[in-house]
């Protein structure tokens, strides 16, 4: 593997679930794989779960790990093609990427959709970049139309609990305060759809997202409809995809919370949720803290996720 931003690029599902699976019970088999390699980690966003996640993968792996928060601990970076720099990024992207690449073996991106192009958002431009120019293996860490490592985790985290061979998964739109990008529910759903779960995406109309992303998933407008008889339910926010209202938010209903008497309506379903969440507005605690919840071990996959990602990346190396 050589690349890591999408399902397709990670293959056999199964496979992977599997390979997954033996690492989580031995973390650290394949420590000589990372002997005198190193890994950089890119953050032009805040995160928690990713960071630490990737980095602890990346050191059960025998990696050194360099870590550089782009807008804090670097020279604003450009990332745009023909614009005069007289403002205040003093570096482009296109001189930093290949720099960045001779120090280390493998880079990791996270970028988010900034809302200002709907174009440059899903063209990916500025993981692109990296990709073209960096002349190493490059992951994603969320990018602005896909968060594959949190995609992978949660169907890791599915195969573990479920009681069917085809579990019935809901995604379910719940209000938040701010503009959140598309990246988690369209990443969720391309895996869902991969794994050929039963699987059903229930939001307000006007949320509807980027058709690639949902696939053959069936959309539900009633979420108390799209609910019943689920097995698992994911909650998260995304802002508007359609025009003209991209990025946009267009409701905060708290109708639309996850509470107890929605999952009331499933088959004794497990909750999910990528976090950070807001509680009482995405959830209300009484979910959250519930015995179904599998928020906790959903985020302690992103440990094994990122590791067997880093894993088949390594031995594309050799």
């Amino acid at each position: 593997m050589d690349k890591f931003t999408c399902v397709e690029d990670i293959g056999d599902l199964r496979q992977a679930v599997a390979e997954a699976l033996e690492i989580k019970r031995d973390r650290f088999q394949f420590t000589g794989l990372g002997r005198n390699k190193t890994l950089l980690m890119l953050f032009f966003n805040s995160s928690l779960r990713t960071r630490l996640s990737t980095q602890k993968a990346a050191m059960n792996l025998g990696m050194n790990v360099m870590v550089l928060d782009v807008n804090q601990g670097a020279w604003k970076l450009e990332t745009q093609r023909g614009v005069v720099m007289d403002g205040d990024k003093a570096e482009h992207l296109l001189e930093a990427i290949p720099v960045m690449g001779s120090y280390c073996d493998v880079i990791g991106v996270r970028s988010f959709a900034r809302f200002q192009d709907k174009a440059e958002d899903y063209e990916e431009r500025v993981l692109e970049q990296f990709i073209r120019h960096s002349g190493r293996p490059v992951f994603s860490m969320e990018a602005a139309t896909r968060h594959p490592l949190q995609s992978f985790a949660d169907l890791i985290t599915i195969e573990e609990h479920k009681a069917v061979e085809r579990p019935k998964v809901v995604m379910t739109w719940a209000p938040h305060p701010n503009a959140l990008p598309q990246a988690v529910p369209n990443s969720f759903a391309e895996w869902m759809n991969a794994a050929d779960y039963d699987f059903v995406i229930t939001h307000p109309e006007g949320y509807e997202l980027d058709p690639k992303f949902v696939g053959a998933a069936r959309v539900e407008y009633d979420q108390r409809k799209a609910l019943e008889g689920a097995d698992f339910v994911y909650a998260k926010n995304w802002a508007a995809y359609t025009d003209p209202n991209y990025g946009k938010v267009l409701s905060r209903d708290r109708a639309w919370t996850v509470d107890a008497e929605k999952m009331a309506l499933t088959n004794n379903a497990r909750f999910m949720h990528c976090l950070p969440v807001r509680r009482n507005m995405i959830v209300t605690d009484e979910v959250i803290e519930s015995p179904r919840s599998l928020v906790i071990p959903e985020a302690a996959n992103r440990e094994i996720a990122a590791q067997v990602v880093l894993k088949r990346l390594l031995e594309g190396l050799n």
